[in-house]
C-alpha cells in the first residue's frame, strides 16, 4: 500500500516548529492553509518592489534573494532564503512589498491567501507567535548583513558569508556545516557583501590558499577548519538564534 503524499505546507511546518511548540489543532491548521504552487524559473520574480502583496509566499524548493536596486541601476542583496522559509512574511501586515524577492534557482513557491495567513495567526497564537519569532530573526540576520558589509573587510565579510551559509542549510537539512553547494554565482556573492566580481573572485583563492576551504568546482565549499574560518570571518552564530542543542552547532 502506498503512503500518503506529504502536504504541502510540511516545510513550513517544520520551519516555524523550530521557534514554537505546536498541539495537533495548531499543526493541523497550518497545515490545511488554501495555497496554489508554482514553479518558478530560476532569475523569476516572486514580487517586485513596489507591488501590493496579496500572498506570503513559501519557499518549496531553490533558492531565492531580496534585494534592492538603487538609481544607477547596482543591485544590493538583503538576504539569501532557501526551503522552508516564508520570503514575504511581513507584508501580510504591511501590504506593499518595499523590496523584491527573486529566485536565483529554478524553484517551487507556495502562495498562501495573506487574509488567510493572518487568520491563523490570530486564531492559533502558537503559531502566530511562532511567526513574529521568525520575522524577528530575519530581522537580526538583516543587522549582521548590515554589519559585515559596513564594517568588516573584504577577507572577512566573504567568510562570515561562508560560516552562515553552512549553518543556516544544515539547519534547513540542505547540507552540512562542513560540506555544501553554494547556490549563488560570484556576481550574486559581490552583490551581497558590496564588493566586485573580481574581488570576490580574488578572496575565495585567498581563503582557499589559507586552507581555510577548497573549492571542488565553482559552486562546492569544503571548510577545512571551521573553528579557523570563524575566526577569519568575525563570525559568532548568536545572531541567527539557533538552539543551544542545534547539531549544526557541534
Amino acid at each position: 500500500m502506498s503512503s500518503a503524499p506529504e502536504p504541502t505546507l510540511r516545510p513550513l511546518l517544520r520551519r516555524l516548529s523550530y521557534w514554537g511548540k505546536f498541539d495537533a489543532a495548531d499543526e493541523q491548521a497550518l497545515l490545511n492553509l488554501p495555497h496554489r504552487t508554482k514553479n518558478i524559473e530560476r532569475h523569476g520574480y516572486i514580487v517586485r518592489e513596489r507591488e501590493r502583496a496579496i500572498h506570503s509566499c513559501l519557499i518549496l524548493s531553490g533558492f531565492a534573494i531580496r534585494h534592492k536596486i538603487v538609481v544607477d541601476g547596482a543591485r544590493q542583496i538583503l538576504a539569501v532564503q532557501m526551503k522552508g522559509e516564508m520570503v514575504d512574511l511581513q507584508n501580510s501586515f504591511l501590504g506593499v512589498a518595499d523590496h523584491s524577492v527573486q529566485m536565483i534557482t529554478e524553484g517551487e513557491i507556495a502562495f498562501i491567501p495573506r487574509d488567510e495567513v493572518r487568520k491563523l495567526a490570530f486564531a492559533h497564537p502558537n503559531i502566530g507567535m511562532a511567526m513574529w519569532f521568525d520575522t524577528l530573526v530575519d530581522a537580526s540576520i538583516f543587522r549582521e548583513w548590515i554589519a559585515n558589509v559596513g564594517r568588516r573587510n573584504a577577507h572577512t565579510r566573504l567568510a562570515h558569508l561562508l560560516c552562515e551559509f553552512a549553518l543556516r542549510l544544515k539547519v534547513a537539512g540542505l547540507g552540512e556545516e562542513t560540506e555544501y553547494e553554494l547556490p549563488m554565482s560570484q556576481e550574486q556573492l559581490a552583490d551581497c557583501t558590496g564588493l566586485t566580481s573580481v574581488h570576490v573572485n580574488r578572496t575565495l583563492k585567498a581563503l582557499e590558499a589559507e586552507g581555510l576551504i577548497q573549492r571542488r568546482s565553482s559552486r562546492s565549499v569544503t571548510i577545512g577548519d571551521w573553528k579557523k574560518l570563524a575566526r577569519a570571518g568575525d563570525f559568532d552564530s548568536n545572531y541567527l538564534h539557533l538552539h543551544e542543542d542545534e547539531a549544526a552547532l557541534a
